[in-house]
C-alpha cells in the first residue's frame, strides 16, 4: 500500500485558511514562477518548487477530505482535481441530492473507514489527506506516515489550523525536505513511529 500524507499549503503561523475559509494569499506561490506545474496554463511556479511538487502530485492517487471542504468546493462538479482518481468524504451525510452516483467520489463515515477505502483505491499509490481537522483527526488515529507543508509567507493571526484541533502530542522525525522556492518554503516530515 501507499503512504498516506496529510498535506496542504500553509501560513507561518500554522493556518491553511482565515476565519471565513478564505486562503488569501497562501496560493500565490503556484503563479510566482514561470514553469506551468499543470496543463491549465494557470499554475506556474519556479523549477525548483517545479521538481519537488510535480512528482509528488503524480504519485497521489486518492484524496481524502472533510465534507466541509468538499462543500466548499462544491465537489469539484464531479470532477476530482488535479488529475486524482478519486476522493474519499469524510462526512457523517450521504451524497448531496442529484449527486451524480458515477462520479469517482465516496463518502464514508470516520476517519478509519475513510483511510482504509482510500487505500483500496489507491492500491500502490498515495494517500493524500487534507490538512485541517480531517487531517487531524487521521493524525490522532496514528494513520499518517508522513506530513507535508507547502509554508508561505504570511502571518493570518487566526483560522482554520493545519493540524485541526489535534489535542496531544505527535512527534515528527527531523524533516528530510526543506526545499525553498519562490513565496515557498517546502517541508516533508515523517512521522516517527
Amino acid at each position: 500500500m501507499g503512504k498516506v500524507v496529510m498535506y496542504s499549503t500553509v501560513s507561518v503561523d500554522g493556518f491553511v485558511a482565515d476565519e471565513n475559509d478564505q486562503p488569501g494569499p497562501l496560493f500565490d506561490w503556484l503563479s510566482s514562477g514561470d514553469v506551468p506545474l499543470d496543463d491549465s496554463g494557470v499554475l506556474k511556479v519556479s523549477r525548483t518548487s517545479y521538481d519537488y511538487t510535480r512528482p509528488y502530485w503524480d504519485r497521489i492517487g486518492v484524496t481524502i477530505c472533510g465534507r466541509h471542504v468538499f462543500d466548499l468546493t462544491d465537489g469539484w462538479d464531479g470532477k476530482p482535481p488535479g488529475g486524482i482518481d478519486h476522493v474519499v468524504v469524510v462526512t457523517h451525510r450521504p451524497a448531496p441530492e442529484g449527486w451524480d452516483p458515477e462520479a469517482p467520489f465516496h463518502f464514508v463515515d470516520g476517519v478509519e473507514a475513510a483511510v482504509a477505502k482510500a487505500q483500496e483505491l489507491a492500491g500502490d499509490r498515495m494517500v493524500e489527506v487534507a490538512a485541517g481537522d480531517v487531517g487531524g483527526q487521521v493524525l490522532a488515529a496514528g494513520l499518517v506516515d508522513e506530513v507535508r507543508m507547502d509554508v508561505v509567507p504570511v502571518v493570518f493571526g487566526s483560522g482554520k489550523r493545519y493540524f485541526g484541533s489535534v489535542d496531544a502530542q505527535h512527534l515528527l522525525e527531523d524533516p528530510d525536505v526543506v526545499i525553498q522556492g519562490n513565496r515557498v518554503l517546502h517541508l516533508r516530515y515523517q512521522v516517527r513511529r
